[in-house]
Parts: structure tokens; C-alpha cells; sequence
């Protein structure tokens, strides 16, 4: 659980203890020096959660927090090979720490053992590091270097798997998570980049739930075996869902549920002119039973009825998206893809101590407002880079540190709300509504 002391001493563990041994395992600090590796990746974490578009003024201003004086000329030429492979194990390290929050009302979410989210995010690179971090390089805007970033994230408690990174051109199948072990009767979400019908197969054995998206071109079977077209048998539906047993998978007869509804008009003809665009970048037509499947939103699920209604599979479904949404946090107030210089070594390292400190920051979110239904991520990492400088400068002293803990904990968790919504319900309110609390 994310309690005040595990997550203060997970702070000084990380930022203190694993920082300089890993500076002096990399080479970046060889001898003595007023820059430990402790107090570089302090700098970079604190200055960049405060402000992820931090000058190299601000970063000396915030180095002062944690001990050192710098100038700006002598903390640049210090982001070096070493000082990047330096940050990218301390990043490692803090990985290993997984920080849960307590639990809080019950929801939806209870029905389940844990409820994981798998998504990726790629960030461009200086092709110069393209030997480190090959990018896809198409020629279609693809860069020659990219890095992967790939967390898997459970809903319930916030734990955070990652980011565990990638070269950017590896696909999302090949992920270290995409196998990883999950509870049995937990719930896995992912996007089709992960799907796999033999993978579906094997959490079915475990006892694990999935839902997904089915990918195109797969073969869909009625219950008696005969195969189903899907676009005869979504259009000549004249009910406003679907909920059918099918086996999916030629050589797989993978059973499971097929559940659909449709779309508004505009989203349908949104959808159509999307996979009109992509065709003819491919030199290809779309053919009419594609076009027609763009009039519904359908999900494979191996969940029974009995467990979850076909109401509830879409509201369940729609969370994978809070994934997307932490990404959508880490580069508008992270900044993670965005930096003021070149120079290929400055930005890698930029990127892995943003990296860190987004997770730092997510940490201190599951202490302060995870419990609170409809708390608001973007608020509470704005009030946290409020902290940033006080964080820095507590860190070394573990009675200061827990009791700027606790206080953060405390505003984050009575300032930090979103407001309900009529017409466009949040996720936390269909949660709620699906769950009976509402």
C-alpha cells in the first residue's frame, strides 16, 4: 500500500541510495565531487516535475534545493553517454518499486482481482541514437530513432507497471507485459497492437478475463460451428445491441462473447473517411463490408453474462483510454517528447529523467486522491510541481519528508476533483451508475 513511510523511504531509496551507485557503476562519477550521482538525478527529477520546459537557469536554481551550485555552462556538459545510461537504470530501479494506493468505495472494479490496462507510447529521437533506440523510419514521417515506452496499469489500486522502454519500431506484441503474469479473475484491457488470439486462450486457462477489440480479417464462427459475416450480421441487426456467443480464430475456436451497438451517424462517417485515407496511402479501396462494419463499436470478451451485462463490458472497455490519458498527462504537463536543446545526449537523458519524474509524480498521486472517485489527474500534477522545490529540498531528512507527505496528501485529496457531466458522463461516473452507487 502507498503509505506515507513506504513511499517516503521508496523516494530516498531511489533518489538517493540507488542514484549514486548506479553513477558510479555507469562512470559517471569517477571521482569525488560536488555532483553525486544522487544530487544530478535530484536536479533533473525535481527541476523538470516543477516545470517539464526547465531552462538550464531553472535546473541550477533547483539543484540550490538539493545541495549544489552549479552553473548552467558546467550541469550541460555533464549530460553525457554515461549520465544517460546512468538515469535510464535509476528509472529501471524505480520501475521495480510498485507503489499501490488504498483502497476506496466500491465499485465495478471490485467484481475483479485487478483490473490492468496495457498501452504504449513512442517518443521521437536525434537519429543519432538510432543504434540505441531504432525508430521505424518510413519515410512517412517516421523517425529514424524512436523510443518505446510501455506501462501496464491497474485501475483499482493505480499500481504502475513501468514505463519499461523499447526501441520504437518493435511491436507492441513483443512487450516484456504483454505476457506477464496477472492474478487470476483479475480483467485484462489492451488495444489490438496486443492482440492475440492464442495469448486470449492461455488467460482463459489462467482464469483471467479479457476484453478486446476484434482485429479485422478474423474468422468469427457461430456457436453450431458455421462461419458468421460479421457485416451481414451487424447490418441486418435491427436491435440497438448485440450480445452472441462465437468462436473466433480459424485453427483457434476460441469461445467467447460478441458484443456490439452502434454508433452515431457522424461518428460512423468519421470512421469511413479515416479508412478511405489510410487505403489510398497504401495504394488499396476499402471494400463495402468494412465500411458498413465502421457503423458499430463490437468487443470480443471471455467474460460471462452472469458476471458482466453487455452494458457493462463497454463501460469496462472504455477504460483502457485512462491509459491513453495518462500518456496525454506526461507530454502536455510532463513534457516527456519536448526539449530545448539538440544535442542527442542532453535530450535522451532529458527523457529518462522525465520519465522518472512522472513516476515519482504518479506515486505521489496514489497517496494523496486515488481514493477519490472523481479526482482529476491534470489538477493533482499541477499541484505537485507546486511541491517540487519543497520535495527537493525535505528528501534527505525522513521526519520533513513524511510530514510534507502527509500534508501534500491531504491537498491533493480535497483539491484535485473533476466536475460531473450531463450529457458526456466521465468514466468514473459510468463506474459508479454501472456499479449502483450513482
Amino acid at each position: 500500500m502507498a503509505t506515507i513511510p513506504h513511499l517516503a523511504s521508496a523516494m530516498q531509496t531511489v533518489l538517493g541510495d540507488v542514484a549514486d551507485a548506479t553513477a558510479r557503476a555507469t562512470g559517471f562519477v569517477q571521482r569525488t565531487s560536488k555532483l553525486t550521482g544522487a544530487k544530478f538525478v535530484q536536479t533533473l527529477v525535481w527541476g523538470w516535475l516543477a516545470n517539464g520546459d526547465s531552462t538550464l537557469d531553472e535546473l541550477t536554481q533547483m539543484a540550490i534545493n538539493t545541495g549544489v551550485q552549479i552553473t548552467p555552462q558546467g550541469l550541460d556538459a555533464r549530460f553525457t553517454p554515461e549520465a544517460a545510461a546512468c538515469l535510464a537504470q535509476v528509472l529501471a530501479a524505480a520501475v521495480r518499486h510498485l507503489i499501490s494506493a488504498e483502497g476506496g468505495t466500491p465499485t465495478l472494479l471490485d467484481r475483479f482481482t485487478g483490473v490492468y490496462a496495457l498501452d504504449s507510447t513512442a517518443i521521437a529521437l536525434p537519429d543519432a541514437l538510432a543504434a540505441s533506440w531504432a525508430g521505424c523510419g518510413n519515410g512517412q514521417g517516421g523517425s529514424q530513432a524512436t523510443l518505446k515506452a510501455q506501462v501496464r496499469w491497474e485501475l483499482r489500486r493505480g499500481t504502475l507497471e513501468g514505463p519499461l522502454l523499447q526501441p520504437g519500431r518493435a511491436h507492441d506484441r513483443t512487450s516484456p507485459l504483454q505476457d506477464a503474469p496477472l492474478p487470476r479473475g483479475s480483467l485484462r484491457l489492451a488495444d489490438l497492437g496486443y492482440f492475440n488470439l492464442g495469448l486470449f486462450a492461455d488467460l482463459d486457462r489462467q482464469g483471467v478475463y479479457w476484453i478486446s477489440r476484434l482485429q479485422m480479417g478474423t474468422a468469427v464462427y457461430a456457436a453450431d460451428g458455421q462461419p458468421v459475416a460479421l457485416a451481414q450480421l451487424l447490418t441486418e441487426q435491427c436491435q440497438s445491441e448485440l450480445d452472441l456467443p462465437v468462436r473466433v480464430g480459424k485453427g483457434q475456436d476460441l469461445a467467447c462473447r460478441l458484443v456490439a451497438q452502434p454508433v452515431p451517424a457522424e461518428v460512423a462517417q468519421e470512421r469511413r473517411r479515416k479508412l478511405r485515407v489510410e487505403a489510398r496511402q497504401r495504394g488499396q479501396t476499402v471494400s463495402a463490408a468494412r465500411l458498413r462494419l465502421a457503423d458499430w463499436t463490437f468487443y470480443i470478451t471471455n467474460m460471462p453474462i452472469a458476471l458482466l451485462s453487455r452494458a457493462e463490458v463497454f463501460v469496462l472497455a472504455r477504460l483502457r483510454w485512462q491509459v491513453e490519458l495518462l500518456f496525454k498527462l506526461w507530454k502536455s504537463h510532463g513534457q516527456i517528447d519536448t526539449s530545448r536543446s539538440a544535442k542527442p545526449w542532453r535530450i535522451l537523458c532529458e527523457v529518462y529523467a522525465k520519465l522518472l519524474a512522472m513516476l515519482v509524480q504518479h506515486w505521489l498521486l496514489l497517496t494523496g486522491c486515488w481514493q477519490v472517485p472523481n479526482r482529476s489527474l491534470v489538477k493533482a500534477a499541477k499541484l505537485v510541481a507546486k511541491y517540487a522545490c519543497a520535495l527537493a529540498c525535505a528528501l534527505e531528512n525522513k521526519a520533513a519528508l513524511r510530514r510534507l507527505l502527509r500534508h501534500l496528501a491531504t491537498c491533493l485529496a480535497h483539491g484535485c476533483r473533476m466536475n460531473s457531466r450531463c450529457s458526456k458522463p466521465n468514466s468514473y461516473q459510468l463506474i459508479a451508475q454501472a456499479g449502483g452507487l450513482a
